[in-house]
């Protein structure tokens, strides 16, 4: 039985490794390689980096003031304030925040043909009241969003700092982006609002997030998020007792949605569920008049999250169905399903030029590339088609969306200088 478990422990461990094997399985064309080397050898590119290593103590110190300012959902207007105002500091050509609260900063490019934007998001997990100081321990930072995005945010400044300093003059505009709206029920507002009928016309999409140079995230995964809200009478729990539960209800609705959920998902592409809130109720001699649930529901195929929502839909009336016929008085509950969050998924072929530039430069640096699928604001063009990755904020960190995140400068202005070569890479430079 033993030699069993390892043999099985073996066979899931060979069927991921040849998973992550296959989405890794690219080229890296001959040209992109060598422009990455002629790009290298220009001697504003040299000068740029020598720029961005010797900016490092001040893109520290960004980076530490940004963070310490409280960037909730839907309430990142006081860091949008001053990420502006550092955008008119140093020099950016013209700067403006959007009606959904985007901080954006527009280069000229000496053709302007095409626009790349470079997007970090501005807001965290938090929630409004979290202690945000930051504690530092040794050479490492501690404190809520310190890498998750805040770091983003400190690396485009370095950035403009550094093209205007070194007066690099990109071909294309260069559109510097601190979105709104990309964690949780934010939904990606802030990127849906840019890539809106009518919005500014953006050919390229470079978002710096989360992860260690070596990221490039070429494919976007979907999701589905609903509030399910069961609603009663309520009363008291003896005085009352026989009117229908919303909390009974709500534990039934569970039931029958992973029990039919699990089947669905064992087979096919990879498709995930998560019932991540539960609320309700006010006290334990008290029939609750609501009961709500938050879901979460992901997958790589857009057309199995419209099948998890048929499932989601069934469970939640059969459930529903079953506490109102055992009511013994009273009236029937009722039952809101609400879609809170749809971040649409999507891929873009490795061979893609941005991509391709992306693959090249990042080897260039001495670290093997590696594709990868996520939720990030790239997923917005990703779907529309439009040339997209996400990269990571490099340094070393961990425990994202937790009170105790941290991350450690290990070498973290080679993610500024690999940012700069792909971007401008992808807009040319004079």
């Amino acid at each position: 039985m033993k030699n069993l478990k390892f043999i099985i422990a073996g066979v899931f461990f060979t069927l991921h490794t040849l998973e992550l094997h296959a989405q890794n399985e690219f080229t890296i064309e001959k040209k992109y390689t060598q422009t990455t080397k002629k790009f290298l050898k220009k001697s504003k590119i040299k000068a740029a980096f020598e720029r961005i290593a010797l900016l490092d103590p001040t893109t520290l110190k960004r980076h530490i003031e940004l963070t310490e300012i409280e960037a909730p959902p839907f309430k990142e207007a006081r860091r949008a304030k001053v990420f502006a105002d550092y955008f008119k500091t140093l020099g950016m050509d013209s700067v403006w925040i959007d009606t959904e609260g985007n901080v954006l900063g527009l280069l000229q490019g000496s053709e302007g043909n095409r626009t790349v934007a470079l997007d970090a998001h501005l807001d965290t997990v938090f929630p409004e009241g979290t202690e945000v100081k930051v504690r530092i321990e040794n050479d490492t930072l501690y404190a809520p969003g310190i890498g998750d995005d805040t770091r983003g945010l400190s690396m485009l400044l370095t950035l403009l700092e550094t093209i205007k300093t070194e007066q690099i003059q990109p071909k294309d505009n260069l559109l510097f982006v601190g979105s709104v709206g990309e964690e949780g029920l934010g939904d990606l507002r802030g990127v849906k609002h840019l890539f809106r009928s009518g919005g500014p016309s953006i050919d390229a999409w470079i978002a710096i997030d989360g992860g260690a140079i070596g990221r490039v995230n070429n494919k976007g995964l979907g999701s589905y998020r609903y509030r399910i809200t069961f609603s009663g009478p309520g009363g008291h729990s003896w005085g009352a007792f026989g009117l229908a539960n919303p909390h009974h209800a709500l534990g039934q609705a569970i039931t029958n949605f992973v029990q039919t959920a699990d089947a669905y998902t064992r087979k096919g592409p990879k498709t995930s569920y998560n019932v991540g809130v539960i609320s309700g109720g006010t006290s334990i001699n008290s029939i609750p008049f609501e009961s709500v649930m938050e879901i979460d529901i992901r997958s790589v195929d857009p057309a199995r999250l419209e099948v998890m929502e048929s499932l989601l839909e069934d469970a939640v009336n059969q459930a529903l169905l079953d506490q109102n016929q055992r009511k013994r008085r009273g009236p029937e509950l009722t039952v809101k399903i609400d879609k809170i969050g749809n971040r649409p998924s999507g891929e873009l072929s490795d061979q893609l030029p941005l991509v391709q530039r992306t693959l090249a430069a990042t080897q260039a640096f001495g670290v093997t590339p590696y594709l990868t699928r996520g939720s990030t604001n790239s997923n917005i063009p990703i779907a529309k088609g439009i040339p997209a990755v996400t990269i990571g904020r490099g340094g070393d960190g961990g425990n994202a969306h937790s009170l105790d995140e941290w991350w450690t400068n290990k070498e973290g202005h080679k993610a500024i200088q690999l940012a700069l070569l792909i971007l401008l890479m992808e807009a040319g430079m004079e």
